[in-house]
């Protein structure tokens, strides 16, 4: 009779220890909580260490790019908002970038400030949720409660421009489909000196909590050069002590205008990548409080925008944006028609994930949860 080595697929096959070797083949996934989306992650352990790993994808996949190719431009804006639903106004600012720097449109000065604020709340609530879920992967649960009671202020402001409150389809080829009124700029207004008055709280709760620290700090030590080898960027790489962020390395739209710091740690563990992104929650408040100071009067959208069955010129084009998990780039090409001839799609989270196999050999299988969720990964947006 054949052992289940041999009866199984081919990835736990390509796992079957040696003859010699006393090592357990375990299936963390694809349904698995700490894993956030359909992802199965094979490794191979001695004991409770980690001697192989190897993420496995496909589970999921649902074509995006391809859908690219047979919907109009316009029909095509709402996928974005399906391939990161936690960020997904930074993944429609990539597409419409695009077209729009295929296309030679400018964006009203109005339209670019509203674009700046709506998408750095949208990161503070992509960031909110990373911390709560991060804690309960963790095994606590009290986090998880706090920051959805302030995600959803962020919701409930998005909600009244966008009408959606999570998969957003909002920026438009020349700008933004609503305005921003005055009552709602006064709501986030008063959202700012809210949200800074819960990071005390954070802090209090589970920054400084030993029972993290022990968990996240010394785990999951992501050199330099495995970032670079592997194209990590987001927090990931700044938690390595890389200050790389595409709004200050690559600046686009009106981000050259704010001041703003690009937080760093060079400790290169999970707890520095914890610690970037509760710092970026505020350097997202301070660029949201420049630009509700300046942002001008005028038109929300260019008159004459592209129409659904607009025609984009020949050419190519490609843009970056900086989202919550790092460098989103879109690459369109068009052969005159009424649809995109080519899309392509960078997505920070398949960078990030890459590197894991390397990075979580000799550690132990606990520790991967830390390290699999200090990646802050969307699954969705990798099986894209």
């Amino acid at each position: 009779m054949s052992t289940y080595f041999e009866q199984g697929d081919y990835y736990t096959r390509h796992f079957q220890p040696g003859p010699t070797e006393d090592t357990l083949i375990l299936n963390m996934g694809p349904q698995h909580p700490s894993t956030h989306g359909v992802l199965r992650i094979i490794v191979e352990l001695d004991g409770e260490y980690i001697k192989r790993a190897e993420p496995v994808l496909g589970y999921i996949h649902r074509m995006h790019e391809k859908m690219g190719e047979v919907k109009s431009w316009t029909q095509y804006l709402p996928n974005m908002g399906r391939t990161d639903y936690l960020h997904a106004l930074a993944w429609n600012w990539a597409y419409v970038g695009a077209v729009e720097k295929l296309a030679g449109i400018e964006v009203p000065e109005r339209a670019e400030y509203i674009r700046v604020i709506t998408c750095e709340l949208n990161r503070i609530s992509a960031h909110l949720l990373w911390f709560g879920a991060y804690l309960l992967d963790l095994g606590a649960f009290t986090p998880i409660m706090y920051a959805f009671e302030d995600r959803e202020k962020i919701m409930d402001i998005l909600q009244i421009p966008t009408g959606s409150r999570l998969t957003y389809c909002y920026y438009r080829f020349g700008g933004v489909s609503a305005d921003l009124s005055d009552k709602l700029l006064d709501m986030v207004r008063e959202y700012i000196p809210f949200q800074r008055s819960r990071m005390p709280i954070y802090k209090d709760l589970v920054t400084d909590n030993v029972i993290l620290r022990k968990r996240a700090e010394g785990v999951g030590h992501f050199s330099k050069d495995l970032c670079r080898r592997y194209g990590a960027t987001g927090p990931v790489v700044r938690g390595s002590g890389v200050e790389y962020d595409v709004r200050r390395a690559e600046p686009y739209s009106i981000y050259d205008r704010f001041d703003f710091v690009v937080p760093t740690y060079d400790d290169c563990d999970a707890f520095a990548r914890y610690m970037v992104r509760m710092d970026e929650i505020e350097q997202s408040l301070r660029i949201i409080e420049q630009a509700l100071a300046s942002i001008p009067e005028g038109d929300y959208i260019i008159k004459g925008a592209p129409k659904p069955k607009w025609s984009a010129p020949k050419g190519e084009a490609y843009f970056a944006v900086e989202g919550n998990k790092g460098k989103i780039g879109v690459w369109v090409v068009s052969d005159g028609g009424k649809m995109p001839y080519r899309v392509k799609l960078r997505a920070p989270s398949f960078c990030n994930l890459s590197l894991f196999a390397e990075a979580s050999q000799g550690v132990l299988l606990a520790d991967a949860v830390a390290i699999l969720g200090s990646l802050d990964l969307v699954i969705p947006e990798i099986d894209r």
